[in-house]
């Protein structure tokens, strides 16, 4: 049975197993009493990866059937610092979960999305996970926390997607809700008016947020980059009508 390299994002993890994405998703979101039960996100690795930093070739290596000739799951190659040390040419095509294990396949796009005006809302995935707002769009928010930090805080490499903010983009104060399903309203909608009036480009709005969010809420797609190469690069989630013509499973357990 082939081997197959996995970077999981929530956890942060390389692992390899002898599952297919599909089934890894199932696995990994409902079929594992080791681990919660909830959405998976991860991407598949060129299985030729190899770095210093890991001991891949050990991995592939224990990742065997079991006795009863069942392929072996997953084996735990690294849970530390995975993302900053694979190259983005390393990584395939990036699968989203659901909680009752439905899988959807998302290639990158051959160039990032153009900035947008208005305020932004970024949920980082990893590897850390932190909601953030900001007046930056996607590539100039990635700019300043990986590329050229404007502050003492930085990171080597990280994966995050911009989420709807509706009329709050816009209108902060007085824009309506609707189906905007983020806790604490008046502190993401106050946060957002700091953004707009005080000389500030990014606020932290919860500096504890799981990293797992409401996929119907992504508002293009995510973005994935490292401060050694030229990015982000982006993975960009199909639009509605799309996703309910092609893929309405998924879609559909998406929103429940």
């Amino acid at each position: 049975m082939a081997v197959h390299l996995y970077l999981s994002l929530a956890p942060e993890a390389l692992i390899a197993s002898m599952l297919s994405p599909e089934e890894f998703g199932v696995y990994y979101a409902v079929g594992s009493e080791k681990k919660a039960h909830g959405q998976a996100m991860f991407f598949e690795v060129d299985p030729t990866f190899r770095h210093d930093f890991f001991r891949v070739d050990e991995g592939i290596k224990r990742c065997v059937p079991h006795e009863d000739g069942a392929p072996k799951a997953s084996i735990y190659i690294s849970v530390y610092r995975v993302l900053e040390h694979v190259p983005l040419g390393a990584l395939g095509t990036l699968y989203l979960t659901t909680q009752d294990g439905r899988t959807l396949g998302l290639d990158a796009a051959d160039r990032c999305p153009v900035d947008e005006e208005g305020l932004h809302l970024y949920q980082e995935i990893a590897p850390v996970h932190p909601l953030v707002v900001s007046n930056l769009g996607p590539c100039a928010f990635f700019e300043q926390i990986v590329k050229n930090p404007t502050s003492l805080v930085s990171l080597p490499a990280t994966c995050f997607v911009e989420l709807r903010l509706g009329e709050l983009a816009t209108d902060p104060e007085r824009g309506a809700v609707r189906d905007l399903p983020y806790a604490n309203m008046d502190h993401l909608r106050q946060c957002l008016v700091d953004i707009r009036t005080k000389r500030i480009q990014t606020k932290m709005v919860d500096r504890v947020s799981p990293a797992i969010f409401a996929y119907r809420m992504t508002k293009s797609g995510i973005f994935v980059g490292n401060s050694s190469e030229a990015g982000p690069r982006f993975y960009p989630l199909p639009d509605t009508d799309a996703l309910r013509a092609s893929h309405y499973n998924w879609w559909r357990s998406a929103n429940m």
